[in-house]
């Protein structure tokens, strides 16, 4: 396998674990803190995913990290796929990170590698998240880890509503190997419930948190530094989402949404600016449907930025269009930024906006219903004030990171007491 892309000089015992993978010993890719001591007794929770790159799990995850006290739990990361510098964002300098590259070395030799390092690592918790976790399942078990936590975060762009029987069934078939399931939505968790056939007590709905004091309101005609110099002024209306940019997220809707503006509204499409901030598969394709729409001058793709925080907070109105959602970090954060939100009324969605509270709900795929809500908020200034305004008392009231970090505790403490 490869060797580790960053090997701090000032640490002897990491020299040494790189020159066994190069060797050709178990561990994957590795980057990121130290080796980890053998006199260290925290325990360690091994957090599988798929890969480690700008996402709302994946944002989640480091969230969780940053945010646990150190003293608790060490953590890793193995990612199925790969990792990018979204990495960088984890905190903590004791915290490895593995890359197994199962699209290119194949499913078995993955597993392989997998049983290897949880053998090597001994684990006091293997926490697996969505489809590509289950994998780490068995070889976990297989390892002697005593106690496996599976998380859901959201569906797959094939089984957008969970009908899917193959999905579920692997879920079912996997069920023996897990001792608790976290899910980000209480949508999520009634489907382990009835489809999957989890027993209820083996289920915890955890939302996601929100920094409350990273993402922030913009202050009343405050400049907005993050976007292109002359993008918008202070007499723009600014309309945005932030998202990788894929199927599921459905930016195209809201491309076209907003192009209707453009007859529908006459008078006010001189002032409308549009973000739509991310990078992704589909970015070419998003740039091509820009300039078929005829929308260069008022529409901004910004690709990949780390600086999301700025950018949310230049909005005036924050639209999520996807076709089917988890719990929706974006959304936490926009409505911590004070901004009104509009969203399709899919999966966790629904437990986070209030309806004509802070913002409304439109149909996926509803050009028509989304440009009519964009028209209003566009036109109402005291209307995105008075949502806006509740989005943030919401996100500090009910969504804190406390709340967050500390319900993933219990579910740590607890299991690992049982198993």
């Amino acid at each position: 396998m490869s060797v580790p892309l960053s090997v701090p000089a000032s640490a002897p015992g990491i020299a040494m674990h790189a020159a066994r993978q190069a060797a050709g010993e178990p561990g994957g890719e590795r980057a990121n803190g130290p080796a980890t001591a053998a006199a260290d007794t925290r325990p360690l929770v091994l957090h599988v995913i798929h890969h480690l790159v700008m996402g709302g799990l994946e944002n989640g995850l480091v969230n969780l990290i940053n945010t646990m006290p150190a003293e608790r739990y060490r953590h890793a990361i193995l990612c199925v796929e790969n990792y990018n510098d979204f990495r960088l964002r984890i905190q903590r300098q004791d915290v490895e990170v593995y890359a197994l590259h199962r699209s290119r070395v194949g499913i078995w030799r993955m597993r392989l590698e997998m049983l290897r390092l949880f053998r090597r690592l001994k684990p006091a918790i293997v926490h697996s998240r969505n489809m590509s976790g289950l994998d780490a399942l068995l070889p976990a078990r297989l390892a002697g880890v005593r106690a496996c936590v599976h998380g859901e975060h959201g569906w797959d762009v094939g089984d957008l509503d969970g009908s899917q029987w193959k999905p579920a069934l692997l879920r079912r078939l996997h069920a023996p190997l897990i001792d608790r399931y976290i899910t980000v939505s209480q949508d999520l968790a009634r489907y382990l419930a009835r489809r999957v056939g989890v027993a209820q007590p083996r289920i915890r709905q955890v939302y996601n948190g929100v920094d409350t004091t990273r993402f922030v309101p913009r202050a009343a005609d405050a400049p907005r530094p993050a976007l292109p110099d002359g993008f918008a002024g202070p007499q723009h209306i600014l309309i945005g989402t932030v998202g990788r940019l894929q199927p599921v997220k459905d930016q195209a809707t809201l491309l076209r949404a907003f192009a209707r503006l453009r007859d529908t509204q006459p008078g006010l499409w001189p002032r409308l600016r549009l973000a739509v901030v991310g990078g992704g598969p589909l970015e070419q394709a998003l740039h091509d449907l820009v300039a078929e729409l005829g929308l260069q001058q008022q529409v901004w793709l910004s690709g990949a930025r780390d600086d999301v925080p700025a950018i949310l907070a230049s909005f005036d109105v924050f639209v999520l269009p996807s076709l089917s959602e988890g719990i929706s970090n974006t959304i936490l954060e926009a409505m911590a930024c004070g901004l009104p939100v509009l969203a399709t009324g899919v999966g966790g969605n629904l437990e986070l906006v209030r309806d004509g509270v802070c913002g409304r709900y439109f149909k996926p795929g509803d050009v028509d219903g989304l440009a009519a809500l964009l028209a209003a908020y566009g036109g109402d200034a005291d209307l995105r004030g008075a949502h806006g305004a509740a989005s943030r008392k919401i996100a500090m009231e009910e969504f804190s990171m406390a709340a967050m970090v500390n319900n993933y505790m219990a579910v740590y403490d607890s299991t690992a007491r049982h198993a």
